[in-house]
């Protein structure tokens, strides 16, 4: 799907309003002044001029209106060397305004739901639109947010997804593997997949959102058939170092949410994110509605919650 930013003066964004008047949106974007939809072209006008032109027919679509257009996206190759800086962890300079593979994970800490990890390409030139998006940490961001931000970038920013579903997770953890390893090779995929859906454009860095130190990273991913090595970086707090871990922050929780509500359903009540206690009491409401063996696929096993929520369930019975 192509996209086209173009920049207009107010009343020319209320004319555009009244002209688009059968095709709005009820949605609720973030600094937006209104959304419609013609049968090929999505369009978000936003209080501070832009609008943007989303479908197969944008730049038509776009050209109705003038106004000054967002510059191009540029092939952009990445310089050599930076492979040794990566690998000590340094950051090259200015990174937040470069063309960057951003990546970030979901739902380590959750005992119910799987580990979502998203790696996402933002090219500079999208970087002012993503922050009139509305684009940060999603831990900063409610659920709410998290959807209506997800469903706008999704479609602007080439993305790739990895869920390492409950059942699976399960059964790695018992084979040995630290959620380490599991982040570690989740992660590597994503950014792959991304390189290969950019190709033969380059990134100028690839950022992951430090989870381990970068030497125990990559013994992590030995004998794995492809390693994303070159011009890697990481750093903790990440998000707030360039827009596209902020990107697949978002896109990953949104995959979290969605995960959560197909188990909400599967379940008969609505799950709870988190390890607190209230997913104890979940857990016990599970067991007792559905037998101790639904677990493995809703849960991570080794968690201390499994043990809390065997608890109430016997003391229920006792």
């Amino acid at each position: 799907m192509g996209n086209v930013v173009i920049n207009l003066e107010m009343n020319k964004i209320i004319e555009m309003k009244s002209y688009y008047g059968k095709n709005l949106l009820d949605k609720n974007i973030p600094g937006s002044v209104f959304a419609a939809k013609t049968p090929a072209c999505m369009i978000t006008a936003y209080k501070s001029g832009k609008v943007l032109f989303q479908g197969n027919d944008c730049e038509k679509e776009a050209s109705k209106w003038g106004g000054s257009a967002s510059a191009p996206a540029k092939k952009t190759v990445a310089s050599k060397g930076k492979s040794a800086a990566a690998a000590k962890g340094d950051l090259p300079l200015g990174i937040g305004g470069m063309s960057v593979i951003g990546s970030d994970e979901v739902g380590t800490g959750d005992f119910f739901g799987p580990i979502t990890v998203v790696a996402a390409y933002v090219r500079k030139e999208d970087i002012p639109l993503l922050k009139e998006l509305g684009v940060r940490d999603s831990k900063d961001l409610n659920d709410e947010k998290i959807i209506a931000i997800a469903k706008v970038i999704k479609d602007i920013v080439p993305f790739s997804l990895m869920t390492l579903k409950n059942e699976k997770y399960n059964q790695v953890q018992q084979a040995g593997w630290s959620q380490g390893k599991m982040k570690a090779i989740l992660h590597n995929q994503a950014i792959l997949n991304v390189l290969g859906k950019i190709s033969p454009v380059k990134p100028e860095a690839i950022l992951i959102d430090q989870f381990v130190q970068a030497s125990t990273y990559f013994q992590h991913l030995k004998g794995q058939k492809a390693i994303a090595r070159e011009d890697v970086c990481f750093s903790t707090k990440a998000e707030g170092i360039h827009l596209a871990v902020a990107a697949a922050s978002i896109l990953a929780r949104y995959a979290f949410v969605q995960y959560i509500d197909k188990l909400s359903e599967a379940a008969g009540f609505k799950i709870p994110k988190g390890a607190g206690a209230q997913v104890d009491v979940a857990a016990a409401k599970l067991i007792v509605n559905k037998g101790r063996d639904i677990l493995p696929s809703f849960v991570k096993l080794h968690f201390a919650n499994t043990d809390k929520a065997l608890a109430i369930v016997n003391k229920k019975r006792n």
